[in-house]
């Protein structure tokens, strides 16, 4: 079968048929009386082969030693075919994200494409501090989609680079907790912190019902930064968390004040007393001394007849401390 034959039935051009003579990999057995090359069945099925293995992404060279070479393994270059495959993809969903960042910018002039550019480039850096500094630069020129801003603060573990991209988060206005919510329900409980508390610093409904839902994750750095935050906003429904942590101890100086706050309204009082009441009944006597201490942040009103009850308790230092605490409110 002669050259043009071959290429009309491979879908192989004539020019690259000859560029596989050149190479030697797939040379035609014969030539005709003319001196034009003739293929056999058996080079069109090696021409196929080529294609196919092509088709993998393999180069011509590795093609022709793959051919060539009887002793010759394909697990060790299919595994790097697909680690080479995986890093392109990954380069290729990077641009992808930073064409959508630069396109929900909505920029109105290069200045803005090459400002979120240069965020982009800033956030990618390995040096926290050259990402605080893009965080940070002036903005006016061009606004900062919510969604580039929640994708860095979710990935950010930097503490000071984490706040200052908060800070411009809530700066940017928009869906912020639309973008954050994939994140306070994500797998990986580092991911869900930094959300919740990203979430934490910002204002309106949604954020307090992403808050609330927050309250029952596993753990507990994420239902106490959840907690701490709803009952800033007067929301009752973080009293029993809040309870919970001055029993666990987990920063439950801070849970304490929180709960004093909530309990200026009278119906919220009471319902914290008889939690804080209830669990000086079994606990221990380590978590029985945090109780007695956020008995302190009560109205003097409930909290002083307790005070006084358990400066008769039988342990000591709980009787001590009430007993101190109860003249500071008497």
């Amino acid at each position: 079968m002669l050259i043009g034959e071959v290429a009309r039935r491979s879908g192989v051009s004539s020019r690259m048929l000859r560029h596989y003579d050149s190479l030697g990999l797939v040379r035609p057995t014969g030539r005709t009386f003319g001196g034009y090359r003739e293929y056999s069945d058996e080079d069109i099925r090696r021409i196929f082969h080529v294609e196919s293995l092509r088709s993998l992404g393999l180069s011509l060279r590795e093609i022709g030693r793959a051919l060539e070479d009887p002793a010759f393994e394909p697990s060790d270059l299919v595994r790097d075919l697909i680690k080479r495959t995986e890093e392109r993809l990954n380069r290729e969903q990077e641009l992808l994200d930073r064409l959508r960042a630069v396109d929900g910018s909505a920029p109105t002039g290069w200045e803005g494409v090459l400002r979120i550019v240069e965020l982009l480039h800033g956030l990618n850096s390995p040096h926290a501090a050259r990402r605080q500094q893009a965080v940070l630069s002036p903005a006016e020129d061009a606004p900062v989609p919510t969604e580039l801003l929640a994708g860095a603060v979710l990935a950010e573990a930097d503490p000071n680079v984490a706040g200052a991209l908060r800070w411009a988060l809530a700066r940017a206005g928009g869906d912020g907790v639309a973008s954050l919510a994939s994140g306070a329900r994500s797998e990986d409980v580092d991911v869900r912190r930094r959300a919740i508390l990203a979430i934490a610093g910002m204002p309106g409904a949604e954020a307090t019902a992403a808050l609330a839902e927050a309250l029952g994750d596993a753990d507990p750095a994420v239902r106490a930064r959840a907690a701490l935050a709803l009952g800033a906003r007067g929301e009752d429904t973080a009293v029993p968390e809040l309870v919970r942590m001055v029993v666990e101890g987990t920063t439950d100086v801070e849970a304490a004040e929180v709960l004093g706050a909530l309990a200026r309204d009278d119906g919220t009082a009471g319902r914290i007393m008889s939690a804080l009441t209830g669990e000086l009944a079994t606990a221990e006597p380590a978590a029985r001394i945090r109780l007695t201490q956020a008995l302190v942040e009560m109205p003097p009103a409930l909290a002083l007849d307790v005070l006084r009850d358990l400066a008769e308790d039988d342990d000591r230092t709980v009787a001590l401390l009430a007993s101190a605490l109860a003249g500071t409110l008497g």
